[in-house]
């Protein structure tokens, strides 16, 4: 027997997982008797995001590090799987307005300074804070201490830069561009198909060239108590993309969350926003609770999901001591990725496989400059060897 199928049996364990699904549900009935079917639907989408980016450790930020320092590319390759098979219904979807008699739109935004300093950022903020967004989610719900500080940096950042953005906004950017609707769906999703096919390629080669072969996962995988093939979590990412798109009307997103969060504590905390112009014809955005909102409803989701696979994985065991160095690393962290993604229109959710997924070239700005991100905190952590 497995040591996770033993470890599920422990009467602690069963409480755990008790624990998990009660709160699970609450927050399914929570957002039913508030939003209807469509916030109930919102969360158990975000939940099953949260299973399979915990069984799966689907993470981005961890990908690219892995394939930067130590040039392995399967995370890479299961990024680009979702992203081809997402665009596979998504293009059309966009292309004919929606389905069954609702709207669906896409992720369109600009790119240009702002944009590519945020993705920057973010980019060097998800390797210092040891996740990326979706990533600090899940791994917060799986008990992950350290990336409570790395949440808390994220959000206090995501709120900081909500007054700067008339500046940033204010600078040079080359105006929205959708492949989907200047090409049509078929022609944007052969270009898209090429872009990552190279890259795929491209990671597949660097990996056999520094390693003579590419690396194999041997685990035993269990659907129910994990682990999952990368592969499982990239097709499980795509139904969460999708039926995203359908309920909500629009792509998968995460961080306008954080800011809402952050914007309403700051409020109990005597902050006035009256003359923020970000907030300006936002006011009833701020002024509704949290749990009416859907993006914070699908986030509570993923926080629950992943608390769920923690335990039946039996792997839910958080311990609060922290070195203060990696504590203060993380907080940095989550806020220049909180104050990047404010900038860039998004996260590696939102911006990055949002926008890619929508035919936005943003979405491709945002990964090139984020992965310049990634690349450039190299020396930084070996140097302070974290």
């Amino acid at each position: 027997m497995s040591q996770s199928a033993v470890t599920i049996q422990h009467p602690a364990q069963h409480r755990v997982l008790a624990t998990a699904a009660i709160a699970a549900s609450v927050l399914v009935i929570l957002s039913y008797n508030t939003g209807a079917t469509r916030l109930a639907a919102a969360a158990l989408i975000g939940i099953t995001a949260g299973i399979a980016l915990y069984h799966a450790s689907f993470g981005f930020a961890s990908a690219w590090r892995r394939f930067v320092f130590e040039r392995r590319g399967a995370g890479l390759r299961a990024q680009i799987l979702l992203i081809l098979l997402t665009c596979a219904i998504s293009f059309p979807l966009l292309a004919s307005g929606g389905i069954f008699g609702r709207d669906v739109h896409g992720s369109v935004a600009p790119f240009g300074f702002s944009a590519a300093f945020g993705a920057f950022i973010f980019g060097v903020g998800m390797q210092f804070g040891g996740s990326c967004a979706s990533g600090t989610l899940f791994t917060t719900g799986g008990g992950n201490t350290r990336m409570l500080a790395t949440l808390a940096g994220f959000i206090a950042g995501s709120v900081i830069a909500t007054a700067h953005l008339p500046f940033w906004w204010s600078l040079p950017d080359l105006p929205r561009y959708s492949l989907v609707e200047h090409l049509g769906p078929m022609n944007a999703y052969a270009l898209t198909a090429i872009l990552l096919g190279g890259l795929f390629v491209y990671s597949r080669r660097t990996e056999l060239r520094h390693h003579s072969e590419l690396e194999q996962d041997n685990r035993q995988f269990s659907l129910v108590r994990g682990p999952w093939p990368k592969w499982w979590g990239a097709v499980a990412l795509v139904f969460v993309s999708i039926a995203t798109l359908l309920v909500l009307s629009r792509p998968w997103g995460i961080t306008s969350a954080f800011t809402l969060w952050g914007a309403k504590l700051a409020q109990l905390a005597g902050v006035s926003f009256d003359q923020w112009p970000y907030w300006a014809n936002r006011q009833a955005w701020l002024d509704q609770p949290v749990w009416a909102d859907s993006t914070s409803v699908m986030n509570f989701g993923i926080i629950l999901g992943a608390f769920t696979a923690a335990s039946l994985a039996g792997k839910f065991a958080p311990t609060f001591r922290l070195p203060l160095r990696v504590l203060i690393i993380s907080i940095i962290g989550g806020l220049m990725m909180g104050y990047g993604a404010r900038l860039a229109y998004g996260c590696n959710i939102g911006a990055y496989l949002g926008g890619v997924i929508s035919g936005s070239l943003h979405g491709w700005g945002w990964l090139v400059f984020g992965f310049m991100g990634t690349c450039a905190t190299g020396p930084i952590l070996r140097k302070i060897k974290f």
